[in-house]
């Protein structure tokens, strides 16, 4: 039976035309005010389940076609451009027919600090809007042909928009507009016949069948009515969270700085790193799908909204590999339908479940929120009059009762937020379901100059900092501490090169972290109020923060919120990469010029140890219009002119490392994961939340603002008055250390409690130098001591309350008198 039989029934809506078209659509209701019915194709791989070979391959059969109808002359200048969301994955394949060129695809997705190269309006659609963001600013700048594709022609405006919209800016001679159906009637033909001669260009239609879609009066009033019916409530309770805590989350190895999609661009380059790596990454789903000892029968690869292509390649993998598995592909989407389960209708069934990847709301480049723009959470689309589901939900159509052993869900990091696995949310809906839900999550590609957020990157309230990063989080950088220490000592990698293990503590070392914060919360919270009031005063009465990933973004975080506590300002606050010997993330300061006066930017750390970092910054920025004068909490090495305190004492922030830090790592910086106009990279441990204090910490300190407003007055004058100028006496005492304990190397002396911490967590020390008497500050640090076995020595006469030191000749193979691993002089 034709799964359009039951709307020309009731609503009196045909298809005419090509004997294919049957085939290829069927007919549904939805919920619009402005068309009664919903096309629905069933090769597309949106609302129908699809074997993906079938989807791909109508897409490459398409572009073949226009690279006969262009030539192969033309179709290797072609730009291609799909249209989100429904054609997104159609639009990629027509690329991979047609040939070796780039593709592109709109957006409904706002991106923050991503101004848009264009956009156009869908007239008919439920979400109007459509934005182009691509990377490189001149992706469409070109005279090649352009080839738009959609997965139909009805009235043929929105191409019409289109194409007026990027020709007004870039014009060209020849456009291609490509569609699995042409459904448009004579006069709108005509009408873009008209159009094209009037802008001078020729416009080519190329689809896969050809027909018109027969409307009787009343069709809309009529399909209301229908739609009052039929519709049933969402409802349904959760199954209680079983599916958001026992899905399998499969590590799919995403190659580095592959695009997820066509979002910013996607170039013949990242198809031919996609091609390679498509097996290796069908082979880990294939390894995780099986359960009781047998392979499923079928298997349902699930794709979210505009992310199509990357799971469809991935089924199609998953589909050869599998060659006794029926492999199915479709995706969700925001596209409200009714349901009736009828063998003459084309959407069956549904799941309604909360959108997980609505943005947060825009913030302008000066860190101020847009004006109109929706809070985080919000529905980006007006609920429909009439509906019974929520302002925010999506669906996924044809998937329950269809008999699926497993469904993988593929969807981007910036979709993978609680929601999707809160109770009632899409992998709570699946469990219902199958039998098995798996989860593979693809980084989101970042355009050039978008600073990452939270909740898709840290767990930091995305106000609270822009990450001028690339999300590293699909690559395996961990080595264990003893190989990286060796590689790093002996010349064969820089330790910016490879990430530590990352340290779980004890109970008994959270329970030393959580009295640390307890006890020194207020003096935290006095040393935030004074440095904050010192950059006020003197560097700029708005300034920029920018701290230096990960130890100072806690502080820089806490040093915007006493802003708005003492003054009612909402500064900017941006954290970047900073490695020892090799500088400061020159892509990010090019960022950061672009946005902001230079000289409104300050940068801000956590601590200094010898003022390596500091003399670092100098030297980085030496020539450029930045200020170098470092902001820091605590000065103990007396590097600086501007800090809260020159106390050595126990930060909390630096008792972990990233649980305390918005769960992100300390940066990298690898030729083959970050070329030359990249920003740095680092990762974000989503799978550490339930041990995340990151937020805890930060209010935990705020709390005491008010309790210290009198103490930081009083600080903040005497700092005024008071002879700031460094004496770098923290970096005497350390080359006095190197040459007294015979390192001759003063970079393996880590001075100060922070730095002393970071040895323990990070590093191979060799042992402990105490300022004898130190107290509780140094609790953590015996603690660490003890476990790792390192010797805690008491000293008289430290600058500092304590100072780690790893020894030059380290090496796996020999031992020390005191235990630790050395090599024989």
């Amino acid at each position: 039976m034709w799964s359009g039989q039951w709307v020309t029934e009731r609503l009196g809506v045909r298809l005419e035309g090509d004997a294919e078209l049957p085939g290829l659509l069927g007919l549904a209701l939805r919920r619009n005010p402005k068309r009664a019915h919903l096309l629905v194709s069933r090769v597309l791989g949106k609302h129908v389940p699809q074997r993906p070979s079938v989807v791909h391959g109508v897409g490459l059969d398409l572009g073949r076609r226009v690279r006969a109808l262009l030539g192969e002359e033309r179709a290797a200048r072609a730009v291609v451009l799909g249209y989100a969301e429904t054609a997104t994955g159609l639009g990629h394949s027509v690329a991979d027919g047609l040939g070796p060129v780039p593709y592109l695809h709109s957006t409904r997705r706002p991106v923050r600090g991503v101004a848009p190269a264009g956009g156009f309006e869908e007239e008919h659609s439920h979400a109007t809007s459509h934005l182009l963001l691509p990377e490189d600013p001149r992706f469409l700048a070109g005279d090649g042909p352009l080839v738009l594709v959609d997965d139909e022609l009805s009235t043929g405006r929105t191409i019409r928009n289109t194409i007026a919209a990027l020709h007004g800016r870039r014009p060209r001679a020849r456009y291609v507009v490509v569609a699995l159906v042409d459904l448009r009637p004579a006069e709108e033909r005509a009408a873009l016949d008209a159009f094209a001669a009037e802008i001078g260009a020729r416009v080519d239609v190329v689809a896969l069948a050809s027909g018109t879609v027969s409307l009787p009066e009343g069709v809309l009033r009529r399909g209301q009515e229908l739609v009052a019916e039929w519709e049933v409530p969402a409802g349904g309770a959760p199954t209680g969270g079983s599916a958001g805590a026992g899905a399998v989350r499969i590590g799919l190895g995403w190659p580095a700085g592959l695009p997820d999609g066509g979002r910013h661009g996607f170039t013949p380059a990242h198809r031919d790193r996609l091609e390679a790596a498509l097996p290796r990454m069908a082979g880990r789903i294939a390894e995780a799908l099986p359960e009781g000892g047998g392979a499923p029968r079928r298997v349902l690869v699930l794709g979210t909204e505009e992310l199509m292509y990357a799971p469809l390649r991935l089924a199609g993998a998953l589909e050869e590999r599998l060659a006794g598995t029926e492999v199915l592909f479709s995706t969700t989407t925001r596209s409200p339908v009714v349901a009736v389960d009828d063998p003459g209708y084309a959407i069956r069934t549904r799941i309604v479940f909360p959108a997980h990847d609505v943005p947060a709301a825009p913030v302008a480049p000066d860190g101020s929120a847009v004006p109109g723009a929706s809070p985080a959470g919000a529905s980006p689309v007006a609920p429909v009059g009439g509906s019974t589901d929520g302002p925010a939900d999506r669906y996924a159509y044809n998937v329950a009762g269809a008999g699926f052993d497993a469904v993988v869900v593929v969807t981007d990091s910036t979709g993978d937020t609680p929601a999707l696995h809160a109770p009632g949310g899409l992998l709570d809906r699946l469990a219902a379901h199958t039998r098995k839900v798996l989860l593979a999550v693809i980084p989101s590609h970042r355009a050039a100059g978008e600073p990452l957020r939270g909740p898709s990157f840290s767990s930091y309230a995305p106000e609270d900092v822009g990450w001028l990063l690339q999300d590293l989080s699909a690559v395996a950088l961990e080595a264990p501490i003893e190989e990286r220490e060796e590689a790093i000592q002996n010349g064969g990698a820089h330790y910016a090169e490879s990430l530590p293990v990352e340290y779980q503590p004890s109970e008994r070392y959270q329970a030393l972290y959580a009295a640390a914060l307890e006890s020194s919360a207020g003096r935290l919270a006095r040393a935030v109020g004074a440095v904050t009031e010192t950059v006020l005063a003197e560097r700029s009465p708005r300034p920029v923060l920018v701290s230096l990933a990960r130890a100072g973004t806690p502080v820089g975080v806490l040093m915007r919120r006493w802003a708005r506590h003492a003054h009612g300002l909402d500064l900017p606050h941006y954290a970047v990469s900073i490695v020892r010997g090799r500088g400061i993330d020159t892509a990010a300061l090019r960022w950061l010029a672009d946005h902001h006066d230079p000289s409104d930017v300050v940068f801000v750390d956590g601590w200094t140890g010898k003022g390596a970092v500091t003399r670092e910054l100098e030297q980085a920025l030496r020539g450029t219009e930045f200020d170098p004068r470092l902001a820091v909490l605590a000065d103990p090495g007396h590097c600086v002119e501007t800090y809260g305190t020159r106390d050595d004492f126990l930060i909390p922030s630096a008792c972990l490392n990233s649980t305390v830090s918005g769960l992100i790592s300390r940066t990298v910086l690898r030729a083959d994961l970050v070329g030359p106009g990249d920003f740095h990279g680092a990762k974000f441990y989503r799978e550490l939340a339930d041990a995340d204090v990151s937020r805890a910490f930060l209010d935990t300190v705020a709390a005491r603002f008010a309790d210290v407003e009198d103490d930081v007055a009083r600080d903040a004058k005497e700092l005024a008055g008071a002879d700031r100028a460094p004496t770098w006496r923290g970096w005497a005492a350390v080359e006095r250390i190197s040459e007294e304990y015979g390192i001759h190397d003063v970079n393996l002396v880590k001075p100060g409690v922070g730095e002393t911490t970071r040895v323990l967590l990070r590093r191979v020390p060799w042992r402990i130098l105490a300022e004898r008497g130190a107290g509780a500050d140094l609790d953590h640090v015996r603690l660490l001591a003890a476990q790792r076995g390192v010797p805690v020595e008491e000293v008289e006469g430290l600058p500092y309350s304590c100072v780690g030191l790893i020894h030059p000749r380290y090496t796996r193979g020999a031992t020390g008198t005191d235990g630790r691993a050395v090599r024989s002089s």
